[in-house]
């Protein structure tokens, strides 16, 4: 059950190494990878949309951190005052790069927990603790994915045939896939019939990158355009949705890709069961609802254009959020790494934080 993609890799040491990032604006035509070896890199390669995808871009961030603390404390001993005001603004700048995923600013906590646990003495030594922990952000999340795949591959019967939407599998994660390795793992089972890919407009993530994926590692699906989603439904060829998250709120509402929120509405019209995978990472307990969720804004370029040919008027007005909030009330479960939560999510949720807490 193991997935042939990677989204990013580390060349080298931690000293002296870089990073590489799978240029997924390229896919399904090339594979290209970016060199990242800067901080100021990695933050442009996350908002250039070089890397995508939650978990995917919270392992980055903490290369990034890597990447800026050695170009800004190396060379000399720090203390840990001087390392915290000299990284301020490496924190500051990845943060900034993509609001919605919560991922990205659970990671960096995470990195600034180094920081702060810095007892001074040789600057190296810090930047050898900053890549350890990022190096077990990308490790854990592997992890975390499989154990999720697994329990999430239990909910199905053979022959089953399952939609999903946006790209969740190794590209948007450290290397496996969220509600794609849910997918990749019932395949793995021999469970999968097939799996429905919507095309995901504007920016097209099914139609390059989870087709792409699919055919890399033999798992049996079809393209549709999004607005076919509610026929094969009504026709009885869907049996179960399941999406991925960039934030879950504290009552359970979802923040996904634009066009998610639609999806839920048809599958409750169709009696068709709504799962969200929804790694840990992605859980926001001090975010109340979805109202309060920042929802990206991006250029207008992505929606009149597919690649380099224009596909609608210049003078035309365009809104492009690129998340949608689906309310808590479409999902019937959210998937984590460690088990099945049910609704009521708001009490459902805390008692997992709780215990998460505790171990």
């Amino acid at each position: 059950m193991e997935s042939a993609v990677s989204p990013l890799r580390w060349v080298g040491e931690a000293g002296d190494g870089y990073l590489e990032m799978l240029d997924q604006r390229l896919l399904p035509g090339r594979e290209v990878w970016q060199v990242m070896s800067s901080a100021e890199d990695v933050a442009d390669g996350i908002r250039d949309m070089v890397i995508r995808g939650a978990p995917a871009i919270g392992i980055a961030a903490a290369y990034g951190v890597v990447l800026g603390a050695r170009a800004r404390v190396d060379g000399g001993p720090t203390t840990r005052q001087d390392a915290a005001g000299e990284l301020k603004p490496v924190f500051e700048m990845l943060s900034e790069t993509r609001p919605t995923a919560v991922n990205l600013s659970w990671s960096l906590r995470r990195m600034r927990h180094v920081v702060q646990a810095h007892d001074g003495g040789a600057a190296n030594k810090l930047v050898a603790r900053l890549f350890e922990e990022a190096q077990s952000i990308q490790r854990e999340d592997r992890e975390n994915n499989r154990r999720m795949s697994e329990l999430g591959a239990e909910l199905f019967d053979d022959g089953v045939k399952i939609l999903t939407h946006c790209n969740t599998g190794g590209l948007a994660t450290g290397g496996f896939g969220t509600a794609l390795g849910i997918i990749r793992a019932a395949a793995a089972q021999g469970k999968l019939e097939k799996a429905w890919i919507d095309e995901t407009r504007p920016y097209l993530q099914g139609a390059r990158l989870t087709t792409w994926e699919c055919l890399k590692d033999d798992i049996p699906a079809t393209l549709i355009t999004d607005s076919m989603a509610g026929h094969f439904m009504k026709q009885g060829e869907v049996d179960a949705v399941v999406v991925g998250t960039d934030r879950v709120a504290a009552n359970g509402d979802v923040a996904n890709k634009i066009g998610t929120y639609s999806l839920a509405v048809l599958a409750d019209a169709h009696d068709v069961p709504f799962y969200v995978a929804a790694p840990i990472s992605t859980v926001d307990l001090e975010t109340p609802g979805g109202d309060e969720i920042p929802i990206e804004q991006r250029s207008r370029e992505e929606v009149t254009q597919v690649g380099e040919t224009t596909i609608a008027p210049a003078e035309i007005d365009v809104a492009h959020p690129a998340f949608d909030i689906t309310p808590a009330e479409y999902v019937d479960a959210l998937i984590t790494e460690d088990g099945i939560v049910e609704p009521p999510y708001e009490t459902n949720l805390k008692r997992l934080a709780e215990s998460e807490a505790a171990e």
